[in-house]
């Protein structure tokens, strides 16, 4: 079986650090062509290779690598995102105009084109301080309800976004409720960790996983399932649609950040109040976010008779990739978000970015249907309101510049060519190669993306249909092939 080397390489157009507008280009007329290939290796991020032409399949599937299914199309992917956050606005205002609109576009716009976004309710860990929209202990009609702190952070972010992808999905999760609604008080759950300021919480208003931290009273649930509607109506004045809320950012974690733990029996009991005030502004329910390896905590709440049938999905993340799989075999139908790409220590390297490949790999092969990055930008200090230094896609470097990350380049691997409707592909392999991702965008071209995790040159060759492309993929890199769906017949 004849194999092709990889061809020459052409000179980079684009650079870590630097944003650009348009995909790098090779040689003249190469973007025109039905077969397009990118390569980012730890240090040419986005070459463009000359890309091979399809052949007849002439081997059998033994003597190919992976094989790609067309003929059984798997989950319908609804999108690729990030997260916005106090501190990631913070960053992007410290940037000259032209390097912010610039690092805006390589994230929303001709860049990763990402297509869907989450933004905290309230505090995250990542917000310049705590507070929530309804602070005043006792105001169950929610009198003194406020959006006011997010007019200078979340909302002109949001808008930043919006202004270059007007088709973005914003949806929505606090990370505490109010703390005047919590058994405790307080909107840790935890101590500060060694070496951190006190954030105040005593021994005695500690929470614990499996224990209920939200006060369980009708007037509480009523008044924290207006206090959800209450933020997309105020948000929707400020142009912002709301598309989807979850109950409760990590629900079985007691963090020293704001925190709250909910069991499943507490969070049935208030999705029903949830749904009524959701329907009332057309917003979806995904239940989660769901951080531990147990699948029965989605199961239970699904089984509730009241709370079960207002989930349109799930929000997983962290540990919570252990259930992936019994999740998606007992819900089929049930769409499951990649909610957050575990986020590193703040060393942005490439080790890293390789670890966020793999994650991927576990999610869509588990059923998912969207993913989100965490941080999409952070300043040169990159380190949370609480104390962990982490990892983002964009790194500004407080003189008014940024570089893109090496997580930003595999994430834009995928998100620049999987567009929302694609349908995940299975591609799999005979001989034992597991490092391929597929899938089939609506106007039926394909998106392969492969890793070479080798430190020397590896050549491949997939079967596609009754045809195949034989390529060499460079050491320690990852690949986007992208085929046009002309050459691939009916989707």
């Amino acid at each position: 079986m004849q194999r092709r080397s990889l061809l020459k390489l052409t000179a980079s157009a684009a650079v870590a650090g630097i944003a650009l507008r348009t995909p790098a280009v090779a040689a003249a007329g190469a973007d025109n062509g039905p077969v397009k290939w990118f390569v980012t290796t730890a240090a040419k991020p986005w070459q463009r290779a000359a890309a091979p032409a399809l052949a007849p399949l002439t081997a059998s599937p033994l003597a190919l690598e992976a094989m790609i299914a067309l003929g059984a199309p798997q989950q319908t992917i609804d999108g690729f995102g990030g997260a916005f956050s106090e501190l990631g606005w913070q960053a992007l205002s410290g940037l000259r105009p032209d390097r912010r609109e610039a690092a805006l576009d390589a994230l929303f716009g001709s860049g990763a084109a990402l297509t869907i976004a989450r933004t905290p309710m309230g505090a995250s860990d990542f917000a310049r301080k705590w507070y929530s929209y309804a602070e005043t202990p006792g105001d169950f009609a929610l009198d003194r309800f406020s959006i006011a702190n997010d007019r200078d952070t979340l909302i002109p972010y949001i808008r930043a976004a919006l202004d270059v992808r007007p088709s973005l999905r914003v949806w929505g999760s606090p990370w505490s409720p109010p703390t005047w609604m919590k058994r405790n008080g307080h909107y840790a759950a935890a101590p500060a960790w060694p070496g951190q300021p006190s954030n105040g919480i005593r021994p005695d208003q500690l929470g614990r996983e499996g224990e209920d931290m939200f006060i369980l009273e009708e007037r509480y649930l009523d008044a924290y399932a207006r206090y959800f509607r209450r933020y997309v109506e105020a948000y929707r004045d400020e142009g912002i649609r709301i598309s989807a809320v979850m109950p409760q950012n990590e629900f079985n974690s007691p963090q020293p950040f704001p925190s709250c733990c909910w069991t499943p029996k507490g969070l049935s009991q208030f999705l029903p109040h949830l749904g009524r005030e959701m329907k009332k502004v057309d917003v979806d329910i995904l239940l989660g976010t769901l951080e531990r390896a147990k699948p029965g905590l989605i199961d239970e709440v699904l089984a509730d008779p009241e709370a079960g049938p207002l989930v349109k999905g799930v929000g997983v993340q962290w540990a919570g990739k252990g259930a992936l799989p019994a999740i998606h075999a007992r819900h089929p139908q049930l769409p499951i978000w990649g909610s957050e790409q575990e986020c590193g220590r703040g060393t942005n390297d490439w080790h890293y970015a390789r670890y966020g490949w793999d994650l991927m790999k576990t999610y869509f092969r588990a059923g998912t249907t969207a993913w989100h990055y965490w941080n999409m930008v952070l300043p040169k200090k990159n380190i949370s309101t609480w104390g962990w230094p982490q990892n983002s896609l964009i790194h500004t470097d407080g003189a008014g510049d940024f570089r893109l990350t090496h997580d930003y380049w595999v994430l834009r691997h995928l998100s620049a060519f999987v567009k929302p409707g694609a349908r995940f592909i299975p591609a799999p392999s005979f001989v034992g190669y597991e490092n391929q991702l597929a899938f089939r965008n609506p106007d039926g071209s394909l998106v392969l993306v492969v890793q070479n995790a080798l430190s020397e040159p590896l050549p491949m060759t997939f079967g596609i249909g009754k045809q195949q492309l034989a390529v060499t993929l460079p050491a320690d890199s990852f690949s986007t092939i992208t085929i046009d769906g002309a050459l691939l017949g009916a989707a």
